[in-house]
Formats: structure tokens, C-alpha cells, sequence
């Protein structure tokens, strides 16, 4: 992100107010916006370059182009290290990556094998963009990932082969409510392994905690320009285990409510046109159509998702553990990465 720059002015923090839902969801959907993967490396240096001459005052005030260098960047780069997310990770490219995978685990009329070997692909897709955008405060050992990995892909694979042996066995309901019970199968894996991936993936966060900072007061700001020093170095207060648990609870939640309407939208959608003359006589769109319907919904929720926390959490340092009491910044709080 473009707190990571280099420069002692730091550029406004969003054009929306990201205090309320809707403010964060119009910020989310910048970061999300899948132009920014077009601007290419070339496009990445020049977006840098100009945000580099505003935090070092070279630019006085905040134009349009600004704005856009800066979408790019925070879509770009990671807050904490500030290098480039590979870019099938990153979030401007989730809907995109998840396509193929999701119309795979989505195929009406899978078999074990094929349902098995989709939510193997969905586990390795999702460790993959959980470890990218992470908290790196906290680094995970490649020994760590691998357990988290096992362990998320047997989860979601006995829930997917579990529920897909037991829905035709269920003699109360009528062979259409299993046929729908059938195309939600899918959904009860991705949203509970998910659950578990992410727990998984980031649980060495909450077993030693994560950096946690002061808010800064626009007095703090100032002092900080006057001495030539930007707010990215200000030091951590500590790693707070209670932080890094609310941040993958946040985390885990924020990917349920992603998964849900992509999950079971569209093969609810795809259930009645199935029924239509129009798609019996041509099952050769069935294919298209469910693409069309999974990446139209991909793109309508992940910001709605996403912003249903802050990335940049603030909470009372009084919440924390008792090392963190009294040390709070404006208004006794503390600021962290929630990581995406």
C-alpha cells in the first residue's frame, strides 16, 4: 500500500469515509477493481514515482491521477512489506482466479473424483491467497502452511463427498429439493473449509500476536513531519494476541459472506433456467451461462465482503492485553493490519 513509500507526508487515507459500511464498500471496490492487473509493472513504477513526490512534497495536493496512482498501489502492494502481491493472489484478480474453479465445484452432477479433485484446487487456490495477504508481521513456517493445507483440504473434501452421499438419501424430500440440496453441496464445503483455512493458515498470528500501533492525533502527524519522520515509522506498542484473533475471526467471517451468494446464487439461478424449453433445447449454454452468472456474482459481492470489516482495524488499547493498557494513542486507541 502507498503507506509503505518512502516520504513523510502521508496521502489522505481514501476518498470515502471509511467509518461506515457503505464508504468502505466504495474503497473496496477500488482495490477489487480488475483494470488496476492492465497497469502492468511499467504502470505500478509511474503510480509509486508520483505517489513518492506528494509524501515528499514535491506535489502539493491530491488530483485525480493522484487518486488513481494510488488505487493502483493499494491493489498492488502489500501494507506490510510493501512488495508486489502476485498478482493471481491479489484481490482485484480473486474473481477472475475463482472462476474456473468455482464453475468446476459448481458442475451439476459431479462425481466423487471430480468432487474431490475441485476442492483440492479450491483449498490450494485459497491457502495460496491467504498466505499472500496475510499479516506478515507474523511469518508462517512453510511446515505450518503445509499442515493448515492437509488439514483444510480434508475438511472440505469430507464435508463435499459426506454431503453429497447423504442428500439422495434423505426420503422426506422431493426429488427437486434434493436436486437443489444437491447444488448447495458445493457451498457447505468452500464455506466451511474456508472457515477452517483461514484459521488454519493464520493461526501462528494469534499463538504470538500481531504488531499493533498507536492512532496518530493530527498534532502526533505534524511532530513527525517537522522531525522528517513518516507515520510508518512509528514503532510497534507489541504483538497482541487478541488483536491477531480478532483480525482472523474478521478475516474468516468477511470469507463466508463472500463465498455465500457466489455459492448458492447461481446454481439456485441455474436450477429454474435448466427447467425453461429454451435451455432444454440448447444445453450447450448451460456451460456460458453458469460462467456469466458465477463472475457477475464474484464481482457484485467481494466488495460487499470485504468491507464488512476495516483492513486497518482500530480498537480500544484497554481491549487488549494488560501491557497494552494506557497506551493507546487518540483516544486511547490502537490501530493494526486485519490483513484481507
Amino acid at each position: 500500500m502507498s503507506a509503505s513509500l518512502p516520504g513523510n507526508r502521508e496521502l489522505p487515507e481514501s476518498q470515502y469515509d471509511l467509518s461506515t459500511y457503505w464508504g468502505r464498500v466504495k474503497q473496496t471496490a477500488t482495490i477489487t477493481d480488475p483494470r488496476t492487473l492492465l497497469a502492468g509493472k511499467r504502470g505500478l513504477e509511474e503510480a509509486k514515482r508520483l505517489i513518492i513526490a506528494y509524501k515528499q512534497g514535491e506535489i502539493k495536493d491530491m488530483t485525480p491521477e493522484l487518486w488513481k496512482a494510488k488505487k493502483i498501489v493499494d491493489s498492488t502492494l502489500h501494507p506490510d512489506t510493501g512488495e508486489p502481491v502476485l498478482l493471481p493472489f491479489r484481490m482485484s484478480c480473486f474473481a477472475l482466479s475463482n472462476l474456473v474453479v468455482t464453475a468446476g465445484m459448481l458442475t451439476p452432477g459431479l462425481k466423487t473424483t471430480g468432487t474431490v479433485l475441485w476442492q483440492i484446487t479450491n483449498q490450494s487456490l485459497n491457502v495460496a491467497i491467504n498466505y499472500a495477504n496475510a499479516n506478515k508481521s507474523t511469518p508462517l513456517s512453510y511446515s505450518k502452511i503445509a499442515q493448515s493445507y492437509l488439514l483444510a483440504v480434508s475438511a472440505s473434501c469430507s464435508v463435499a463427498v459426506g454431503l453429497n452421499s447423504l442428500v439422495p438419501r434423505l426420503k422426506r424430500f422431493s426429488p427437486s429439493t434434493k436436486l437443489v440440496l444437491g447444488r448447495l453441496v458445493p457451498f457447505a464445503a468452500v464455506a466451511s473449509a474456508g472457515v477452517l483455512n483461514v484459521f488454519l493458515m493464520r493461526g501462528e498470528e494469534m499463538r504470538t500476536g500481531i504488531d499493533v500501533f498507536p492512532v496518530l492525533s493530527e498534532a502526533d502527524k505534524a511532530k513527525l513531519a517537522k522531525e522528517g519522520k513518516a507515520e510508518n515509522e512509528v514503532p510497534s506498542l507489541g504483538k497482541s494476541k487478541k488483536a491477531a484473533t480478532l483480525a482472523v475471526a474478521e478475516t474468516a467471517l468477511s470469507r463466508v459472506f463472500n463465498c455465500t451468494p457466489i455459492m448458492v446464487v447461481p446454481p439456485l439461478i441455474l436450477v429454474r433456467l435448466q427447467r425453461t424449453e429454451w435451455l432444454k433445447r440448447n444445453p450447450r449454454y448451460t456451460m456460458p451461462i453458469n460462467l456469466g452468472l458465477i463472475l457477475g456474482m464474484s464481482y457484485l459481492a467481494l466488495p460487499f465482503a470485504l468491507a464488512a470489516f476495516p483492513q486497518r482495524q482500530r480498537i480500544s488499547a484497554d481491549s487488549l492485553e494488560e501491557e497494552f493498557h494506557g497506551r493507546g494513542g487518540e483516544g486511547g486507541l490502537v490501530v493494526f493490519n486485519r490483513g484481507i
